[in-house]
C-alpha cells in the first residue's frame, strides 16, 4: 500500500519532537521567470485547480512572454509530487528526432560540422513534446479541463504585453537568423527592425494555437491544422518532419531517482537527464566527508572535486533509456563513490587531464524553470526550453509557435562540439524517435521539517546551481537566500572553476589557487525559482532569482 512518504516523515519528527507538524500547507506559493506566468498560475488555483493545473497555465504563459527561453515548440521535464498518496513521477516531455534524421543533413560539402544547420531553421528543431505534457497533465493529475488552465495564456496572447529589455536584446543578438523566416520576421521585427522599449507583442495566431489544444487535445497539436502549418513550413524551408513523427509523438511517464543524503531525501530527475544521476553522484561523493567541520576553502575543495569527476561520467554514459543501456547501478553505488573519493587528495586539486578521458558541456544560459506548491501539498518543479534564445528562429506562419533547436543536444557529428561545447559519443547520437540528453534538473527535496522545490536555466551550469541550492537548503537558508546565492561552476573540462564575482571572498580564492584550482569569474548566471514549506511553522516560502527583474516568487 503506497503511503505519503513526507507525511510518514514528518509524522516520524512530531513523535520524537512531541509536535506537531503540518500535512498541507492550506495556502500555495509560485515562483517563476515571469511575473505574468506568476499570476496566471494562482488565477487557476483560485478557479478550483490544483499544483498541475497551475503548472498548464504558468507553463503555456511562458510560452507567450518568454518565448526567447521556452514554449509549446520545446519541450521539458516536470517533476510532480501528488500528496493524496505520496506519488512521484517525471513527466519527459523533451523533443524527439525525426525519422529522417542522417549526419549528412549537419555537414558542409568539405566534410566539417555546419553548425548553422544545427541551430537554425528546421533541420534544428526536434519533434515539441510541451503539447503533449499540457494535456497530460490535465487529462491525468488536473482538476479543471485544459480549457480553464489555458485561458491566461490565450488571453495574454491576444492581448499583448510589453516585454522586457532582456526579451528586445535577445530579438537585438538574433536579427540576422530571425530575418530569414517570413513567420518570425513578422512577430519578432514588424517594422523590418528591432522594437523599442514599450512596444507592445501580440501573437494571435499562437492563442489560435492554444485553442486548438484546449478544445482537441494532443490532436489540436499533433494533428490537424497546427500540424499542417507546422509541416508545410518546415518543407518549404528545407527540413524534412512527417505527419507520422507528429502524430507518433508520446509523453512518458518515468521513474525519477530518489536518494538519501544525512536525513534529507531528493528526489530529481532520471534520463535522458543528466543531471539527476550527476546530483546522486556528488552527494555519494560528498557523504564520506564531514563537510561541517571543515573551514570554507576545504570543503569548496571536495565540492569542486565531486563536480569534476561527476561532470567526467555524466556525458560519458548517460543517454534516452529507450534507446540506450546505462550502468546507472555502478555510477551510483556506494562503492563507486568510495573509488572516486580515493582519488581525491586533501589538499590539491586534481587535474582533469589525470582523469580518464570524457567530454562534458561548456555553460550555456537559456531555458526557464518554475516551482509550485499548492494549499494541499501537491508540488510541481518544471525545467522547460527550446535551447538556445528562440530556438531555431523559425515560427511557422499562422502558428506564433517557436520551434526548437534541441537536435544540437544530440551529438549530430562525432567529435564536433554543440552550441555549448559539448563532444558526442555513441549513448547521445540521433537516432529516429530517441530523445536528446539534457541538463534539466527540477528537483524535490524532503526533510524533517521542510520540504523544498527547487531549478534553474543554464546549460550545464543547470545541474552545480541545483547541488548548490540543496547544499544551502539543508543548511537552512531562505528561499530568496538560496535564489540569490553566487554560484560556482566546474565541469570537468574545461579545468577551471568558474564563479560569479563575489563567489569567493579574498582568503578563499586565494586558498583554492593555492590548491591548483583555476578560478575565472564569467559574470552571473541561471534564474533560479524556489519554493519552500516549513513543516512545523506551516510557512510557504517562494522566490525568483534577484539576478532577473522579470521573476516573481508569491505566496497566497
Amino acid at each position: 500500500m503506497k503511503k505519503l512518504y513526507i507525511a510518514a516523515f514528518v509524522a516520524f519528527a512530531a513523535f520524537a519532537s512531541g509536535t506537531h507538524a503540518a500535512e498541507r500547507p492550506g495556502h500555495a506559493a509560485i515562483a517563476s521567470a515571469h511575473t505574468l506566468a506568476t499570476r496566471a498560475g494562482f488565477e487557476v488555483l483560485a478557479e478550483g485547480g490544483n499544483a498541475f493545473d497551475a503548472a498548464i497555465a504558468v507553463a503555456s504563459t511562458l510560452s507567450v512572454v518568454e518565448p526567447q527561453s521556452s514554449g509549446i515548440g520545446g519541450g521539458g521535464f516536470f517533476m510532480l509530487h501528488r500528496a493524496s498518496d505520496g506519488k512521484n513521477v517525471m513527466l519527459d516531455a523533451r523533443e524527439t528526432a525525426p525519422a529522417a534524421v542522417r549526419e549528412s543533413q549537419y555537414l558542409k560539402p568539405d566534410g566539417t560540422p555546419n553548425r548553422d544547420t544545427a541551430l537554425y531553421g528546421p533541420l534544428a528543431a526536434g519533434i515539441p513534446g510541451e503539447p503533449a505534457a499540457l494535456v497530460w497533465l490535465a487529462a491525468h493529475y488536473g482538476k479543471l479541463p485544459l480549457a480553464k488552465s489555458l485561458a491566461p495564456a490565450i488571453r495574454i496572447a491576444r492581448a499583448g504585453f510589453q516585454p522586457g529589455q532582456g526579451f528586445l536584446d535577445a530579438i537585438a543578438g538574433h536579427r540576422e537568423q530571425i530575418a530569414r523566416y517570413a513567420g518570425t520576421k513578422a512577430l519578432l521585427m514588424p517594422n523590418g527592425d528591432v522594437p523599442k522599449a514599450g512596444w507592445t507583442f501580440r501573437n494571435p495566431d499562437l492563442a489560435a494555437t492554444l485553442e486548438r489544444i484546449a478544445a482537441h487535445g494532443d490532436d489540436g497539436f499533433y494533428k490537424g491544422k497546427t500540424a499542417q502549418l507546422m509541416l508545410k513550413a518546415v518543407k518549404e524551408t528545407g527540413g524534412d518532419w512527417s505527419a507520422a513523427d507528429l502524430a507518433n509523438y508520446k509523453v512518458v511517464e518515468r521513474e525519477p531517482l530518489s536518494f538519501d543524503y544525512r536525513g534529507w531525501k531528493i528526489v530529481t530527475v532520471a534520463p535522458p537527464s543528466s543531471g539527476g544521476v550527476a546530483l546522486e553522484e556528488m552527494f555519494n561523493v560528498l557523504s564520506g566527508y564531514d563537510l561541517g567541520a571543515m573551514d570554507r576553502a576545504q570543503r569548496l575543495h571536495y565540492i569542486i572535486e565531486a563536480m569534476r569527476r561527476a561532470f567526467r561520467d555524466h556525458n560519458e554514459y548517460l543517454g534516452d533509456p529507450d534507446f540506450v543501456k546505462m550502468p546507472l547501478a555502478t555510477l551510483l553505488s556506494p562503492q563507486y563513490a568510495a573509488g572516486l573519493r580515493a582519488s581525491i587528495l586533501p589538499d590539491k586539486a586534481t587535474p582533469s587531464a589525470m582523469l580518464p578521458s570524457a567530454v562534458a558541456h561548456a555553460p550555456g544560459m537559456h531555458t526557464t524553470h518554475f516551482s509550485i506548491v499548492d494549499a494541499d501539498g501537491n508540488m510541481v518543479a518544471t525545467t522547460q526550453t527550446v535551447n538556445t534564445h528562440f530556438g531555431s528562429c523559425l515560427v511557422p506562419p499562422g502558428t506564433g509557435v517557436f520551434l526548437n533547436n534541441e537536435m544540437d543536444d544530440f551529438a549530430l557529428v562525432p567529435g564536433a562540439p554543440n552550441a555549448y561545447g559539448l563532444l558526442g559519443n555513441k549513448a547521445n547520437a540521433p537516432a529516429p524517435g530517441k530523445r536528446m540528453l539534457s541538463s534539466m534538473t527540477p528537483t524535490f527535496v524532503f526533510g524533517p521539517e521542510r520540504v523544498g522545490v527547487i531549478g534553474s536555466p543554464g546549460g550545464s551550469t543547470i545541474i552545480t546551481q541545483v547541488f548548490e541550492g540543496l547544499l544551502a537548503f539543508m543548511h537552512g537558508d531562505s528561499a530568496a537566500q538560496i535564489a540569490a546565492k553566487p554560484r560556482y561552476h566546474h565541469q570537468y573540462l574545461p579545468d577551471v572553476v568558474y564563479a560569479e564575482p563575489d563567489a569567493f571572498d579574498a582568503a578563499t580564492e586565494k586558498a583554492l589557487v593555492g590548491m591548483g584550482y583555476d578560478i575565472q569569474q564569467r559574470g552571473h548566471w541561471g534564474f533560479m525559482n524556489v519554493v519552500t514549506w516549513n513543516l512545523r511553522t506551516n510557512k510557504l516560502d517562494a522566490a525568483s532569482d534577484p539576478r532577473h527583474a522579470s521573476g516573481l516568487g508569491e505566496v497566497r
